[in-house]
């Protein structure tokens, strides 16, 4: 019995020497711990750096994917615009235009840039400035290509076309 003999010997130990160990033991101990308590917070460490990366990865594949609509979404925008009398547009392209927005807007993507805004350079990419006596200050008067966002973080900003205040001439 290995184990019954280990105990013998600790309690044949002098008394000096067991004093003389505990101090060890009780440092050791000590280290033991902090070591632990290190390993544990860069643990955590770990799991939250991996979680931010995570979402980070999920947030450009998603603002990726939305890009790829935002193209097909252009698309039909131009060939809506670019019907006349003499070639209608097609009666379902705008009900699918309209699908394809019900789709971005149940996750959150909004259109941006409408004719009348204040011309804001975070949302409006100026394309073309018009002057005009009427406007005081820079206004969105149309819209080139329509910009977008996802909440209030912009995706892809609105060319527009902005008047700007002239002082008309005598």
């Amino acid at each position: 019995m290995p184990n019954s003999r280990a105990s013998e010997d600790v309690a044949e130990a002098p008394p000096q020497e067991q004093a003389q160990e505990q101090p060890d033991l009780a440092a050791e101990l000590a280290r033991t711990e902090d070591r632990l308590k290190r390993a544990l917070a860069d643990l955590d460490n770990y799991r939250k750096r991996a979680g931010r990366e995570i979402e980070r990865r999920v947030e450009e594949s998603r603002d990726k994917l939305i890009a790829e609509w935002l193209e097909a979404i252009d698309s039909i925008d131009r060939a809506l615009q670019m019907a006349s009398a003499e070639h209608p547009a097609r009666p379902g392209l705008r009900a699918v235009l309209e699908q394809m927005e019900a789709i971005l807007a149940r996750h959150g993507v909004h259109r941006i840039g409408e004719p009348g805004e204040r011309f804001d350079p975070e949302r409006h990419e100026a394309v073309a400035m018009r002057p005009s006596a009427e406007i005081t200050e820079p206004t969105v008067v149309e819209v080139a290509r329509s910009g977008y966002a996802l909440g209030d973080r912009v995706l892809r900003p609105a060319q527009v076309v902005v008047a700007t205040h002239v002082e008309p001439s005598a």
